[in-house]
């Protein structure tokens, strides 16, 4: 009887994914974030190639983990591949980052390291290097108040007229 050698072909599979507990615990900065933008990068920094890259810009939030302030801005790096967390202009996530470059920049910490807590308004992304989608401006959740001073009163921050 003939044994027919085994040839072994790649798997593209992803790695498991991380417990909440765990990304939690492996992660820098654990924060909600709005995507205020998208840009297409024309190649890979580390290959030279030219695949798909973006870099997103991220305003925070609520921060649950983190050296960083509500409001502050961030632009991840990620590596390029299947694992890639793809940030669409216009989302709200919960996102967990960790330190890259040597602590200047941050990147997801694994691939399952965001949760959706408002849908983009497109997942269309830029396709011309350079190009950026960005997040249509939030209405306000309300009407501003009125405020109403009658013709006799002075605005507190209104001096008197010295006429």
């Amino acid at each position: 009887m003939a044994l027919l050698p085994l040839l072994g072909t790649p798997a593209l599979a992803l790695p498991a994914p991380m417990s909440d507990p765990e990304l939690m615990d492996k992660s820098d900065l654990v924060v909600v974030v709005s995507v205020l933008s998208c840009t297409a990068v024309t190649k890979d920094e580390k290959t030279g190639e030219e695949l798909p890259a973006y870099l997103a810009k991220l305003r925070l939030t609520d921060v649950k983990k983190g050296d960083a302030k509500v409001g502050d801005v961030v632009i991840p790096k990620d590596i390029v591949g299947p694992w890639t967390v793809n940030c669409y202009p216009g989302e709200l996530v919960l996102t967990h980052l960790a330190k890259r470059s040597g602590g200047v920049s941050y990147g997801s910490t694994w691939w399952n390291a965001k949760r959706d807590m408002k849908a983009p308004e497109s997942t269309d992304l830029p396709t011309v290097p350079g190009e950026t989608h960005a997040a249509a401006r939030q209405r306000p959740s309300r009407s501003p108040s009125l405020v109403m001073i009658r013709s006799d009163e002075r605005c507190p921050a209104q001096a008197p007229n010295p006429l």
